[in-house]
């Protein structure tokens, strides 16, 4: 969106000459991206064969997963192509190094690129046999084959997510090669494993490489991705913002509520927390700043804003998906469950963000300056039917891949309705090569992740570190809680949000299964500190990006992307306690179950209400304002009865409902009195 607030808070178009300073930002922007995100560093080919060649295959590697949708292949082999030519494109796509040429694909890469092909191609052919006669279990030269593949994955990941994962995974794949040694503690002590048991399941079953998690990957998450390509393409980001400023840009602190708005939007589709930081704060950081806003406030706002997309309907994170495929369960009854708590974490959010301009005397944008709701929604609502029609086909149950197959269709349909929307066969051949392009990362780390998957399954790891963690946890739920969610948040801090959820799901939520828990409540608490430590300091690199858009000091802005998330903190305990915040029914079958009953209507509206009115006082205690500033003893207070509302039980919520309203009506009383008389 070519707009910038003027010196008088009003929004103008940029005219043509500022074209090269639009420029220059977005050099910045990137440059910040690339700091902070390792999937950015790409090359830019931009002529010669090389350029079609990628364009060509990220093309043929969409039309392959809309193909498959209908006409499904062996698991095996489908999976096999999907990690066979995704890390041939990571090769050609991504330079081993920063100081690698982004120009021109280096000899050595091309070797790479045959590597990754020949594990697939090599599958391919020896497909009958492996299943028909040697059920699984490796030949020498199945163990060749094999071991390239998995360098291929780990040299790929390395290049795209980092080195930590690569290490992690590495530790795990030296595991049975050492587990039968007396070194070992007694706990650890496994059989002797071969080379073909250990390569035989990695590569030639569906419990290591091609495990769940690339699966659901080429299943699932490929094409929401690809989903999220063609809204972008027409114009979806746009219509996102524009809807954000006439909704929300001149209420007061108007800004930052456009901020969190459009970065919720953006981020429940895209479901990257730090791309929606650089490509949502890039507008909304400096309208933030204008204001009056502190950049580190402004920096923190975007990244906790952005970061909630993941948990939010109807798309959410990738690690979503894979919930489904782990669990069993429909798509359609986790993106219900995880309604209330996105719910509550933006409105904690926003909230904190309405009562500090309430402090401040933070003005919006002036409202003639804005484009109307009712204009932006005649020029691009029309954009919003394909979430609509997505939201209506996983209702219905359709299955998940026929739903975002269908809606991409139907996108490009309904942008055909007006000119600005209206998707040319460029388009839609560019929406193809950015979706592959965008599914490399997701899929280099379920690939790299099952490499620990299969460890796991082939020896009795994951076994160990569930009974550990439950002697641990001394047989206490809250104290198993504290160590899962610490696990969580530490394997976040270091691996992409999706290796983090697949590792602590394999080990920490059999753990909490133990107690009785939901098998949904369990994942879904594993899944949220996964992805809340981006924004946890000392490692929380959505807020970097943040803090490097604004000027802020990173852990200043990290510190206070972590205050603005606290709901997000603390609903993941409120519904282990109360599963009724997911819509379950507690009485149901709930631990093993693949459909949960919904709770009785009444107990869902009082969740909703105590919920909802604990999390804005909640808001208010921690900005220390409602109508007027509080004092120490006052915010205390309120936050007591804020965090009383919101722990499921009914004696807690009636003395915490009563706390919050006689906080809130003193607050009110004091604040008229200290009106001047002629106000």
């Amino acid at each position: 969106m070519n707009s910038q607030v003027t010196d008088h808070g009003s929004v103008a178009t940029l005219p043509n000459a500022h074209i090269d300073k639009d420029a220059e930002a977005d050099a910045v922007n990137r440059a910040i991206l690339e700091k902070y995100d390792r999937e950015s560093i790409t090359r830019h080919i931009t002529q010669g064969p090389v350029k079609y060649i990628i364009a060509g295959l990220c093309i043929l590697y969409s039309l392959f997963h809309l193909y498959i949708t209908f006409n499904p292949m062996p698991a095996l082999l489908q999976r096999s192509v999907h990690v066979g030519i995704g890390f041939a494109l990571i090769f050609l796509i991504f330079p081993a190094s920063k100081k690698s040429s982004r120009k021109r694909v280096a000899w050595y890469d091309w070797l790479w690129f045959a590597f990754s092909l020949s594990g697939m191609a090599y599958l391919i052919y020896e497909y009958q046999d492996i299943v028909t006669s040697r059920g699984g279990m490796a030949n020498q030269v199945d163990v060749i084959f094999s071991l390239i593949t998995v360098i291929c994955v780990l040299e790929g990941s390395r290049r795209i997510t980092g080195w930590i994962l690569p290490i992690l995974a590495g530790i795990f794949l030296a595991y049975p090669f050492v587990s039968h040694l007396d070194f070992m503690p007694d706990r650890l002590l496994t059989r002797p494993y071969d080379m073909g048991d250990i390569f035989g399941q990695l590569f030639l079953k569906t419990e290591g490489l091609y495990s769940v998690a690339i699966g659901a990957s080429v299943t699932f998450i490929f094409l929401f991705i690809l989903f999220g390509a063609f809204l972008a393409r027409s114009g979806m980001g746009q219509l996102f913002n524009d809807l954000a400023l006439a909704i929300a840009g001149h209420k007061k602190g108007g800004p930052a509520k456009v901020a969190v708005i459009s970065s919720g939007f953006m981020g429940s589709i895209n479901g990257s927390a730090l791309s929606n930081v650089v490509s949502t704060g890039a507008f909304t950081i400096p309208l933030m700043k204008k204001v009056g806003y502190h950049k580190d406030f402004a920096g923190a706002v975007e990244a906790s804003a952005s970061v909630g997309g993941q948990i939010l309907p109807p798309i959410m994170g990738a690690s979503a998906f894979i919930m489904a495929e782990t669990t069993g369960l429909p798509y359609s009854t986790i993106a219900l469950a995880a309604l209330l708590p996105a719910i509550l974490y933006y409105l904690g959010v926003i909230a904190q963000v309405h009562f500090r301009a309430g402090r401040r005397d933070l003005k919006g944008i002036a409202k003639e300056s804005l484009p109307a709701v009712k204009e932006v929604l005649k020029a691009r609502g029309h954009m919003l039917l394909p979430i609509v029609f997505l939201v209506f086909l996983l209702i219905r149950n359709v299955p998940v891949g026929y739903a975002a197959a269908y809606t991409i269709g139907f996108t490009v349909v309904i942008s055909m309705l007006r000119a600005e929307t209206r998707m040319s066969f460029s388009d839609i051949l560019g929406a193809l090569e950015d979706g592959a392009r965008q599914s490399l990362a997701v899929m280099a780390a379920c690939a790299v992740v099952g490499i620990i998957i299969g460890v796991v399954s082939l020896t009795s790891f994951g076994t160990v570190m569930t009974s550990s963690i439950v002697t641990l946890g001394a047989g206490s739920l809250f104290f198993t809680l504290i160590l899962t969610m610490l696990a969580s948040m530490v394997l976040g801090m270091g691996l992409p949000s999706i290796p983090a959820y697949i590792i602590t799901a394999t080990m920490a939520a059999p753990a909490l299964a133990g107690f009785d828990i939901p098998i949904l409540s369990a994942h879904m608490f594993v899944f949220y500190f996964g992805i809340f430590a981006n924004i946890t300091p000392p490692v929380c690199l959505a807020a970097f990006a943040g803090a490097g858009i604004s000027g802020g000091d990173p852990m200043k802005t990290g510190f206070l992307s972590l205050k603005l998330a606290l709901a997000g903190f603390i609903v993941p305990f409120m519904f282990i306690y109360n599963p009724t915040m997911l819509m379950i029914d507690p009485t149901g079958l709930a631990v093993t179950a693949k459909d949960f009953p919904l709770p009785p209507i009444l107990d869902i509206i009082t969740v909703v209400v105590t919920s909802v009115t604990g999390v804005i006082a909640l808001s208010s205690a921690l900005e220390g304002y409602f109508k007027g500033d509080m004092n120490p003893l006052t915010r205390v207070i309120l936050a007591f009865g804020a965090l009383l509302l919101i722990y499921p039980e009914i004696t807690t919520g009636i003395v915490g409902g009563v706390i919050v309203i006689a906080i809130a009506l003193f607050n009110i009383k004091t604040s008229k009195s200290s009106l001047p008389l002629n106000a």
